[in-house]
């Protein structure tokens, strides 16, 4: 693939994640959603980031090991470090958010739910991960990259997201509109590294 075409993708790709940010933040202007709602919107999106990430270590062809190990041993690039990795991150990630949900459903239980908008909210963002992650196997089939960093990087964005979010909902609903924008620009720095970095990788 020709470098042209990877740019149109990587800018599709941010695109759609400022889309997608966008119509949520209106969606809850709009609607007025109080601040639960807002919170398990964001899990959502953090769960989905979590299940297309399983699904990208998974379909790694070829892999770089490099500064990683399993049981403080340097882990090879074979199937079996990539299946032990794949579902370690699952099995990790996904008992943080359980962790999480028990915090947002007992800190937010005087608060109701609409589970409308959390399936418009939830299906706003599948959509755009959905996109990025058949962009992202592009990448990985033409490079080669550190199975490490790719366990992390899921970490390193969802966990100053909700901090963020989190802020803003204790400040009030007017400040946490202020903490959504804050979010989606976080979300757009993030998104611009980690395909920065994917480039150079592909480029050499």
């Amino acid at each position: 693939m020709s470098n042209h075409v990877k740019i149109i993708l990587m800018n599709l790709s941010l695109i759609s994640l400022l889309l997608s940010n966008f119509l949520v933040i209106i969606l809850a202007i709009v609607q007025k959603w109080d601040t639960s709602t807002v919170l398990l919107v964001y899990w959502i999106q953090s769960i989905i980031i979590g299940f297309f990430q399983f699904l990208r270590i998974l379909s790694l062809k070829k892999f770089s090991t490099e500064n990683f190990k399993i049981n403080n041993q340097p882990a090879l690039p074979t199937t079996k470090t990539k299946l032990f990795t794949a579902f370690f991150f699952m099995f990790h990630y996904g008992f943080f958010h359980f962790i999480y949900a028990i915090f947002l459903f007992n800190f937010f239980t005087n608060q109701s739910v609409d589970f409308t908008y959390l399936f418009l909210g939830g299906l706003i963002f599948f959509m755009n991960h959905t996109f990025s992650y058949f962009h992202n196997r592009i990448v990985d089939q033409e490079g080669t990259q550190n199975i490490g960093h790719l366990m992390f990087a899921p970490y390193a964005r969802i966990i100053p997201m909700h901090l963020i979010i989190i802020f803003g909902a204790l400040l009030g609903q007017s400040a946490l509109v202020m903490f959504l924008l804050l979010k989606t620009l976080a979300d757009l720095l993030l998104h611009h590294l980690k395909h920065k970095t994917n480039y150079s990788l592909n480029l050499k």
